[in-house]
């Protein structure tokens, strides 16, 4: 009779993040519950907690829920100690409802989820240049919205304000209107309301001048960000430095992580959805994936429908065909993704012939 040595039983690992403290869970190949923990949500307790882990055995993966979120950090350590990192979903309300919620339920939901493959998603690895142009993209977006804001309550309070007032700025145009306001005097007595009218209108006219140049100082150091990163990108027709930084932001430091263009059309919200019913034959838009990535595409459909003599071309030919506009930036919006994907992923780009739009229907 002979004996087989093993450095440990085979062991997946799965975590529930939250702000302050992360519960973890373990379970051996079978799916049999060993142990659960709580850790703070610190360095050491990032480290605490994957020595724990080990100590039951190997660690073959970990499923961590919120890999974008409160357990970015986690899956950072996690993957530079060596372990693969699964992006696990919560349970959905039907499982909650059934078995219960709690921490230690749901660290373990985590791990069986990454034990029986249903959870298969790499995280983004959030450690480069990619995740730069996430994080400033942020404090720019947050500003044009502010910026908007104050130009729609500018606009709000012309409409009400006095007539002396509003005839004196009725013909000018947007940067002549801020310029204007920027310079009002409203005088030292606020209880006339034209005079507190005017200083209302020139600290919103001075917001937008200062929201103004924020935007600008965050593209000039966004731009060379997006360059480094993705240069084929914006060699792309109808891609800019706005569009090429959210496609980079949506498909992470690691585009590598989707396993082909159709994963990506995925991500994007642009894979055809089948709509067939009977004799009834054909596809719908995705409404699902990452809005903002779809809206990106959307943005560069329509600039090459405007201004690219291929894409104006194909536009005729499939009206022509009877498709409506709807379907035809459907399949438009699909091959701008293969594209895309090709340029994330730096696979060779080979010369693209108005023939190959095709496919993309």
């Amino acid at each position: 009779m002979t004996s087989m040595t093993h450095d440990g039983p085979q062991i997946t690992g799965g975590v529930d993040t939250h702000g302050l403290t992360h519960h973890a869970a373990v379970i051996d190949t079978v799916g049999r519950h060993l142990a659960d923990r709580e850790f703070p949500a610190t360095i050491r307790g990032y480290r605490d907690l994957l020595d724990w882990m080990r100590s039951h055995g190997e660690l073959v993966a970990a499923g961590v829920e919120g890999t974008g979120a409160y357990g970015a950090e986690l899956a950072r350590v996690l993957t530079a100690a060596g372990v693969t990192v699964i992006d696990v979903d919560r349970p959905d309300r039907k499982t909650r409802r059934m078995k219960g919620k709690s921490d230690p339920i749901d660290a373990y939901a985590a791990a069986t989820a990454v034990l029986s493959g249903r959870a298969t998603g790499i995280p983004k690895s959030r450690d480069g240049v990619v995740e730069a142009v996430r994080v400033l993209r942020i404090a720019r977006r947050s500003a044009i919205k502010a910026r908007t804001q104050a130009m729609n309550q500018i606009r709000g309070l012309l409409v009400s304000a006095p007539a002396m007032l509003r005839e004196q700025l009725a013909d000018l145009d947007r940067a002549a209107l801020i310029r204007t306001l920027a310079r009002l005097r409203p005088g030292d007595d606020l209880s006339h309301p034209l005079a507190a009218t005017r200083a209302s209108l020139r600290r919103l006219a001075r917001r937008h001048q200062a929201l103004d140049e924020e935007i600008t100082e965050l593209d000039c150091e966004i731009g060379p960000l997006v360059k480094q990163a993705a240069p084929a990108l914006l060699e792309l027709f109808g891609v800019g430095p706005e569009t090429a930084g959210q496609l980079l932001a949506s498909a992470g430091d690691n585009p590598e992580r989707m396993c082909s263009e159709a994963a990506f059309a995925h991500l994007a919200g642009v894979a055809p959805i089948p709509a067939s019913s009977g004799r009834t034959h054909r596809h719908r838009l995705n409404r699902g994936g990452d809005r903002a990535a779809n809206n990106a595409l959307h943005t560069i459909v329509l600039t090459r429908m405007r201004f690219d003599e291929r894409t104006r071309t194909y536009v005729e030919r499939r009206t022509k065909e009877g498709l409506n506009k709807k379907d035809i930036m459907r399949c438009l919006k699909r091959f701008v993704a293969r594209e895309v994907y090709r340029a994330l992923t730096s696979t060779p780009t080979r010369q693209i012939n108005q023939t190959d739009l095709a496919p993309a229907a």
